[in-house]
């Protein structure tokens, strides 16, 4: 049973009678009036054994982005129903309006109109609807949770998605429908045309120019239908905090970017989510569906307490493709530490495939060692510096922080590997520039 503000309201009318007739009676009896009338409403409330919800929602939300749905309330009872409705779903869900009043008449159904605003990506659930139904004195009500399961998986935002354009313009360059196709742009026969002064002597095709009696050279094009893996680190590294956003924010970032890049430029793009073991995969996914079928991966992958296993990296690649690829392990380099599993790998996965590792730099670390003041996101503050006696200690750790990375980073590119180093802004686009430079020079 639950109360209305009406009921409340007339419960302190019980004053007036009281103090006018300076006689307690009056009072009592008015509230015993009012308590009879909730009991009565009550009773003619509809039964609520006799009403159904149904849902009709989306099964994905992208974050930060508004979704609709309908909530329906069908009402198989001879009464009608009165009814504020609430649909019990997690705050991170972003679900409005938090209630809903609904009339549905006998034998009728009524809808709701609801909105999702998610603020946290993963999978959100409902834990049911609470109905109340009020009786016709608007006093008093029926109240019960109905059970209707939901589920709606937030995507991650992609934000990283604007620089697709630009990389989509570089990769038709890249593919000859805005420059000269030329040897070095990929090692794949395109087409035959004639020799022109600056050509590589290398592209000659000697057999049509004897046939033709001129000399002909030979059209390359970058490669299509390869491999690109995408690694996603899901280990206790990616729980640190860059700003506001763990490190695996940027790693899904980039993930997500360079996704869409390499379906769009025809090749095939798989993923693979690993802390200890496999948490996710997508196997590959094509042009049409490459970032719905990652982001609704991706969606659901959060950082544990376990250390990545990146000994299990080179059978995981090996069991997807034997043949030459990209593989893209989106990572942090901090320290020798903390990243020695990863590279005691590299080696052997950088002599058969071409390797991108991802290095996030914290711009609090940076301006720390600056001297710099920062605010409670990372952000330096211009202009203002720390005191220099009480600050010096950790001037010093940030400087020894950015020197172990850079000494990682080192190895890592030693051992083969391209590292892309950046803050979580400048990390998407610049793994979508190492893929468009391993696209030109023919190493995939």
């Amino acid at each position: 049973m639950a109360i209305s503000g009406r009921f409340v309201v007339l419960l302190a009318v019980a004053v007036v009678p009281t103090v006018l007739l300076a006689s307690g009676w009056a009072g009592l009896a008015w509230i015993a009036v009012v308590l009879v009338a909730a009991a009565v409403d009550v009773v003619l409330a509809a039964d609520l054994g006799a009403v159904q919800v149904e849902r009709r929602m989306p099964r994905l939300a992208r974050r930060d982005t508004v979704a609709d749905g309908t909530l329906v309330l069908v009402n198989a009872g001879r009464r009608p129903v009165r009814a504020v409705v609430r649909d019990m779903w997690e705050p991170s869900a972003g679900h409005r309006p938090g209630r809903s009043r609904l009339t549905v008449p006998s034998g009728e159904r009524r809808a709701a109109r609801v909105q999702f605003a998610p603020f946290r990506r993963g999978r959100r659930r409902s834990a049911g609807v609470a109905v109340r139904a009020f009786g016709p004195l608007g006093l008093a009500a029926r109240q019960r949770v109905l059970d209707a399961p939901a589920e709606l998986v937030v995507t991650p935002p992609f934000r990283s998605r604007r620089h697709l354009p630009s990389r989509l313009a570089r990769l038709r360059e890249l593919d000859g429908e805005t420059t000269l196709q030329l040897r070095g742009h990929g090692t794949e026969f395109d087409s035959l045309r004639e020799y022109v002064r600056g050509d590589d002597v290398r592209s000659i095709d000697w057999r049509a120019t004897a046939r033709r009696q001129d000399l002909v050279v030979r059209t390359w094009r970058p490669e299509r239908d390869r491999r690109v893996i995408v690694v996603v680190d899901a280990g206790r590294a990616g729980a640190g905090r860059v700003g506001d956003e763990p490190r695996l924010d940027t790693a899904i970032e980039a993930a997500l970017l360079v996704g869409a890049l390499a379906a769009a430029a025809g090749d095939r793009v798989d993923l693979a989510v690993v802390d200890d073991r496999v948490r996710g995969r997508v196997h590959g996914a094509t042009r049409v569906d490459v970032v719905q079928r990652f982001g609704e991966t991706l969606a659901l992958a959060e950082p544990g307490l376990a250390a990545t296993d990146w000994a299990a990296v080179p059978a995981l690649v090996d069991a997807v493709t034997t043949q030459r690829s990209l593989v893209v392990l989106a990572t942090s380099l901090d320290s020798v530490g903390a990243s020695g599993d990863l590279l005691a790998v590299l080696p052997a996965l950088a002599r058969r495939h071409a390797v991108v590792v991802t290095a996030v730099e914290d711009p609090a670390v940076t301006a720390m060692a600056r001297g710099a003041e920062v605010d409670r996101h990372g952000r330096a503050l211009p202009g203002v510096t720390s005191a220099a006696g009480r600050d010096v200690y950790r001037r010093a750790a940030a400087e020894r922080t950015l020197l172990d990375a850079d000494g990682v980073a080192d190895v890592a590119r030693r051992s083969g590997a391209e590292v892309v180093r950046g803050t979580p802004e400048q990390v998407p686009p610049a793994v979508a520039d190492a893929y468009l430079r391993a696209k030109a020079a023919g190493r995939l």
